[in-house]
């Protein structure tokens, strides 16, 4: 008989190294474990150097460590779950797949179609790992019942999660991988995250969780847009500092 091992995953989290997220790493950890979380992947916007030490972290707080970053392409935004290194941003959707595969991860789709949060159009998805057919921030169902059609009928794996930039958003929606390991009498701390991203190519995932509130999705939005806003400013700025500080590479 085939052992099962349940992992509790949310793919999809932003810290304060984003422009848009807020809370530090070891706070988003902490707070995974508390809710009972598996794993939690730190998917900051083009950086990931958080994401990797959140990784490295993560046995301390009990947690499985994936690293993991959320690309900008010319086309829109993906998830590359499983890998130690940015792929560059600024390249066609397709070109960064496969980097991403290169790279040793999985290439995710984050909220599709959703043109305002730069979701890939539909005809730019040629291939893909996976589809995030469930994301708690959408106002309403009808985005992620799209997405759930569009990975249905061309037999892609399917995610769900957070996409959280708030610490009580974390773990909202998440991802149940079900993985079957080899060895003898496993346990969770048998399993790496190359299991993990096997489990999830072989579309052994199932979705939980529930939406955001439409009133905190609205109040994230606009946060996000006005910090975006200032960061876009005062990086430009040589006699500004940087706001958020958090993205300050330059120190």
């Amino acid at each position: 008989m085939t052992t099962q091992i349940p992992f509790a995953i949310d793919f999809h989290v932003h810290s304060d190294a984003s422009y848009d997220g807020h809370e530090p790493i070891e706070l988003i950890l902490e707070h995974a474990a508390d809710i009972g979380l598996d794993g939690v992947v730190i998917t900051d916007h083009d950086e990931i150097d958080e994401s990797r030490r959140a990784a490295d972290l993560a046995p301390e707080y009990g947690l499985i460590g994936i690293p993991g970053v959320e690309v900008s392409t010319q086309h829109g935004h993906l998830l590359a779950i499983g890998v130690e290194k940015r792929p560059d941003p600024g390249q066609p959707f397709m070109d960064t797949v496969e980097t991403v595969r290169d790279l040793g991860g999985v290439a995710i789709v984050p909220h599709p179609f959703q043109r305002s949060r730069h979701g890939v159009r539909k005809r730019h998805i040629d291939d893909a790992d996976a589809i995030e057919t469930y994301n708690s921030m959408v106002f309403t169902g009808y985005r992620n019942r799209r997405a759930r059609t569009f990975a249905d009928r061309r037999d892609y794996p399917q995610i769900g999660a957070s996409d959280a930039h708030y610490l009580p958003n974390v773990g909202k929606a998440f991802t149940e991988v079900i993985v079957t390991p080899d060895t003898a009498a496993p346990t969770k701390a048998d399993i790496d995250g190359d299991e993990l991203i096997e489990a999830i190519l072989e579309g052994r995932t199932q979705i939980h969780g529930k939406r955001t509130p439409i009133r905190k999705s609205a109040v994230q939005y606009g946060k996000g847009a006005v910090r975006k806003t200032a960061y876009t400013f005062t990086s430009r700025a040589p006699l500004l500092p940087t706001v958020p500080a958090s993205m300050d590479r330059s120190t």
